[in-house]
């Protein structure tokens, strides 16, 4: 009997520890603190973009691709963006996918406008740049164009 009561202690112990590092992961993430807005942007190609991937202005995460869907009728991707709260954005504000160095991860820059109207929650930005296909950059560089001669 008294080995039940020791293995119970060790097995409530051993929860507590693990919720403890449940709470630490949930604050210390920025995860509890997700207030702001959402803004949408239509790209031709989001390779290396999923749900959760940071948006950046100027190398600062601003916000998180919160979502991505298809368009039926153009094919194109359609992103939804959570934009931290007290970040504004101006109206005619750019967006593209970049990458963090040649092997590096996917993110999302965002490149702020001159106008003097902000972007308001469930807007769109406009003018976008989809990711672009290194290996084919390769290819076209070490076997020339297809429309030589």
């Amino acid at each position: 009997m008294n080995n039940t009561t020791i293995e119970t202690l060790i097995g409530a112990a051993v929860v507590a520890i693990a919720a403890g590092f449940l709470y630490f992961a949930y604050t210390s993430t920025g995860y509890a603190n997700r207030t702001g807005y959402e803004v949408q942007a239509v790209f031709a190609n989001v390779d290396g973009i999923s749900s959760g991937t940071d948006v950046k202005l100027h190398g600062i995460k601003v916000g998180t691709v919160s979502a991505l869907q298809l368009d039926p009728k153009s094919y194109q991707a359609i992103l939804t963006v959570a934009i931290n709260e007290g970040v504004q954005i101006p109206d005619d504000s750019s967006m593209k996918v970049t990458s963090s160095g040649i092997l590096g991860s996917s993110y999302i820059a965002l490149q702020p406008g001159g106008s003097d109207t902000m972007l308001k929650p469930g807007g769109k930005i406009l003018d976008t740049q989809g990711s672009v296909d290194l290996m084919g950059l390769i290819g076209r560089a070490i076997y020339g164009s297809t429309g030589s001669k």
